[in-house]
């Protein structure tokens, strides 16, 4: 017999929550018709229409620039964050701040912010940024140096970087991640930078970790680093996997890779329609799981969707209904 799991452990993640909190409670108490938030406020489709409803309104950097006079409106500063010139942008405006940035991501701002003007002051060394190019928390965290940080993805963009002459191997180097990020490949970039850079000092790594000429600084999500652990276990434990994200949501993206690579039997879906008959078997065990920018409900009702195609709807009513 068919049967279906949820994680619990997947859903929006307290930043997200926090957003989502912020805009609901300023929507609720009837101060203005809408609210202006710069960005998605979550990679989720369906979870976007709910909140449009409720007189969400997304724009983007170029309508900012586009703005003449905010005539006091309010703008919602989602918890990706941004750079400071866009707080500075949206201030001259005449735009009312409600900044929902992260905690994880201001505290992570403000340490690279710190990291940049001590390497300013002593005249030398570089910042590594290892996050997704053009991501809006990246961009923020890009902000904090005046653009002066070099963004890296995987081995491979590190390799390219260094044989352009970008990244230096002689040079004083700090290496933060975008909060999100899968720990194991930023332990991977961390250990390939590593051992360039020490066989450019012609040094054993040993002898090098103690030159301090790389810091490499543990940014990634406390949270997010846990549901990676968690998730693959939860992969492992079902025949088949159903992913719920936006498609756009990089966190969703790194989240179903890791899925994937453990259970070949995984599908990334955005909506409930998506999901099909044909990738269920009689006695599957079936796991539904999404990334930090997925509502629970959109898991409950990706849960039903497939207990209803393979007809095992009552078990599941009485669950949802309590």
């Amino acid at each position: 017999m068919l049967t279906v799991d949820i994680d619990s452990n997947s859903g929006f993640c307290a930043g997200v929550i926090r957003a989502i909190g912020k805009a609901e409670e300023f929507l609720k108490e009837g101060k203005a018709d809408k609210l202006y938030s710069l960005g998605a406020i979550v990679h989720n489709d369906a979870e976007l229409t709910r909140l449009v409803d409720k007189g969400l309104v997304t724009i983007d950097k170029e309508d900012l620039d586009e703005m003449v006079d905010a005539c006091g409106e309010t703008l919602l500063i989602r918890a990706h964050g941004e750079p400071p010139t866009t707080y500075q942008q949206a201030e001259k405006l005449g735009f009312k701040i409600i900044d929902c940035t992260c905690p994880v991501v201001l505290q992570l701002q403000k340490e690279i912010h710190q990291t940049y003007h001590q390497i300013c002051e002593e005249g030398r060394g570089q910042i590594i940024i290892f996050g997704k190019p053009g991501h809006a928390e990246v961009l923020g965290l890009v902000g904090q140096t005046d653009g002066n940080a070099i963004v890296i993805e995987s081995p491979a963009m590190l390799e390219q970087a260094v044989s352009d002459g970008i990244i230096g191997l002689d040079v004083p180097t700090h290496i933060f991640s975008q909060t999100t990020k899968s720990p194991d490949e930023y332990s991977r970039v961390c250990a390939r930078l590593e051992e360039m850079m020490a066989a450019e000092c012609e040094l054993s790594i040993e002898r090098f970790k103690g030159r301090g000429l790389l810091v490499v600084h543990d940014t990634i999500c406390s949270q997010v680093a846990k549901r990676h652990e968690r998730l693959s276990k939860f992969a492992l434990e079902h025949d088949v996997i159903i992913f719920v994200s936006g498609k756009s949501s990089s966190n969703g993206k790194v989240l179903c890779d890791l899925c994937k690579s453990l259970n070949i039997r995984t599908y990334h879906i955005d909506l409930v329609s998506e999901i099909k008959r044909e990738w269920f078997r009689a006695d599957d065990k079936v796991g539904v799981c999404g990334a930090t920018s997925t509502p629970k409900w959109l898991l409950e009702e990706a849960a039903k969707h497939i207990l209803e195609l393979n007809k095992y709807v009552p078990a599941w009513e009485e669950k949802f209904n309590n």
